[in-house]
């Protein structure tokens, strides 16, 4: 463990030194004030849109959970098959901005699309939680059944041992949905997101201030309102209200498929300079794309892990019953939950707008969403030690008795949450910042889709290589996470 974190962090020091991390705002300290301003007086300039985009916020997020867990949990029953685990790790390794992107050319902006965005890499990521879930059962009950169907043994044995945390980690993850559902709004979809950025972009901060209220709120309370008996309702309202249709045709999805996102160069016929014509093509984008692309994303996504390790270090106490009175505890718990409640593109935004464009904003907003989240679980994982009755008192007892005992954990779900660093760096080029977001966004905004289509396929198996080192790293350092809490 102290190699690991040794050489994380001079990585990380490494990568400072490649980044592009300046201040490029004359005087970011009045939009700043500006802001706190807004914050402090909240408005809301239209009250039917605002509940118009809550609604649309939570049926993309509603329908994308349902229809993810269903896929999901269908793939788990086969996930112990290589093909299986494969198509699970590639398309939860494509962020739903992306897929997003990909679906606009098919379908258009329609519902179809912000579902399907939603729901694909979801479900890849259900798929995985619920297959380590079943396999991490306890065998017992299933050896000691008389002979019976493998179906049968699944449902009387391993699914209600796994029922429990199977739950949970799928309300967790509607949470996410809702952020996700959120973050559709950047490019074009009408949820909370889409009002955020205008009245951002616009500098109206007391609007955007109680958008960003309302949707702590629909976060906050989602565990109050979420009931197993109301949702087949609020599923059907959901689809009520956001049905999802698509106005499109066979013609221009087969065209899409097979000759859009088909290389330039092998879109004719074949001839003597095709191969020619088609590696100078690729190295073109190799050198003035991809390259480039890939080592940005991994320059901001190594010092976004570390940042984020910091992160959680400094603010784990603040959620540990350790070091803190109820009182306390229960306001910096707030700090982390309105932290993490935030989506890092959203973050980011805001980060742009005070800072300018450069690497900063995407490292302070990456680092405060997920530093918030490990923090929030380590200091809930510190709860469960028991310390001596003379135990050191502030920071000694930090130090010396409560960091040396829950720092695996704390490096089991850093690692865990690395190959999510990753791909919301990716996706943060959307606004400007040069990682392979930036490329893709390019691509299709030039209606290049072939470039698009390698660029994300790039993007895909990058992150499914570093979340291999990061399952490699948590094996050999004999790592663990519980599956519910990540």
């Amino acid at each position: 463990m102290k190699t690991a974190s040794f050489w994380f962090a001079v990585v990380g020091i490494g990568c400072l030194l490649l980044a592009d991390i300046n201040i490029s705002r004359p005087d970011p300290w009045h939009e700043l004030s500006l802001m706190g301003q807004g914050l402090m007086n909240p408005h809301i300039h239209s009250w039917p849109e605002t509940l118009a985009s809550i609604a649309t916020t939570l049926s993309f997020a509603l329908q994308g959970i349902v229809l993810a867990a269903v896929s999901g949990f269908i793939l788990s029953l086969g996930y112990r098959w290589l093909p299986v685990r494969s198509l699970c790790a590639f398309i939860r390794s494509i962020h739903e901005l992306f897929w997003a992107l990909l679906f606009i050319q098919i379908v258009g902006l329609s519902t179809l699309t912000g579902l399907l965005a939603i729901a694909i890499p979801y479900a890849g990521t259900l798929a995985k939680i619920y297959g380590e879930l079943f396999e991490e059962t306890n065998p017992a009950p299933i050896n000691n059944l008389a002979p019976a169907s493998s179906l049968s043994k699944f449902f009387y044995t391993t699914l209600p041992l796994a029922w429990q945390p199977l739950v949970a980690y799928t309300r967790y993850r509607f949470e996410c949905s809702i952020r996700s559902s959120v973050v559709l709004g950047f490019i074009g979809f009408p949820t909370l997101g889409f009002h955020l950025e205008s009245a951002l972009s616009d500098g109206h901060y007391n609007e955007a201030a109680a958008l960003l209220y309302i949707l702590f709120f629909v976060v906050l309370s989602f565990q109050i309102w979420l009931r197993a008996r109301l949702l087949p309702i609020y599923l059907i309202a959901s689809i009520w209200y956001l049905p999802p249709h698509a106005a499109t045709s066979w013609e221009t999805a087969m065209r899409f498929l097979t000759q859009d996102i088909v290389p330039a160069p092998l879109r004719g016929s074949w001839t003597d300079s095709t191969l020619n014509d088609l590696s100078g093509w690729f190295d073109y984008l190799w050198q003035n794309q991809l390259w480039p692309g890939l080592i940005d994303t991994l320059v901001l996504s190594q010092i976004a892990v570390v940042a984020t390790g910091l992160i959680t270090l400094i603010c784990f106490p603040l959620n540990s019953t350790l070091f803190f009175s109820p009182i306390a505890r229960r306001l910096g718990d707030s700090i982390l939950i309105f932290s993490r409640s935030t989506p890092e593109y959203l973050l980011a935004f805001i980060g742009l707008l005070l800072l300018g464009p450069s690497m900063l904003p995407a490292v302070i907003a990456l680092a405060i969403h997920n530093g918030a989240i490990i923090a929030h679980l380590v200091g809930r994982y510190s709860d469960q030690l028991v310390l001596r009755v003379d135990t050191n008192q502030g920071l000694d007892r930090y130090f010396y008795d409560v960091l040396p005992r829950v720092y695996r954990q704390f490096l089991a779900f850093l690692f865990y949450r690395w190959e999510v660093i990753l791909r919301e760096t990716a996706i943060l080029g959307i606004l400007g910042i040069t990682t392979l977001g930036f490329y893709i966004d390019s691509a299709f905004e030039e209606f290049r889709f072939d470039r698009a289509a390698v660029l994300i396929l790039a993007s895909a198996i990058l992150n499914m290589s570093v979340d291999y080192c990061a399952r490699t790293l948590r094996r050999r350092m004999h790592l663990k996470t519980t599956p519910e809490t990540v």
